[in-house]
């Protein structure tokens, strides 16, 4: 989970960087070199999907082989699991599409 955040937030930082650091009110020309991270954002998108999907089979496909006395018996820690990755998943799936949607922050 958390090396798909990582992921995501490589894919989506020639995009969303420059709007977070105008809206600090951080400016100046050296910002247009973030968009030399555009060529990998498909790389970093892959890696993004690959690591949610490895989450998703962790939490829903494979079966939890837990010993009763560890954390994992719990049944609300797997709900809690379940609830955080489906949280995580729409925030990089908003971070991924920015610059779709981002475009109407800047017209």
């Amino acid at each position: 989970m958390v090396a798909a955040v990582a992921a995501a937030f490589g894919a989506s930082l020639c995009c969303i960087g420059p709007l977070v650091l105008l809206a600090l009110g951080i400016g100046g020309t050296w910002i247009s070199y973030l968009t030399a991270l555009e060529p990998y954002r498909p790389i970093f998108i892959v890696i993004t999907l690959v690591f949610l999907f490895l989450a998703f089979r962790k939490l829903y496909l494979i079966p939890r082989q837990c010993a009763p006395e560890d954390a994992c018996a719990i049944p609300t820690t797997l709900r809690n699991q379940r609830i955080l990755f489906w949280v995580v998943s729409v925030i990089l799936l908003a971070l991924l599409t920015f610059p779709y949607y981002g475009l109407v922050f800047f017209e």
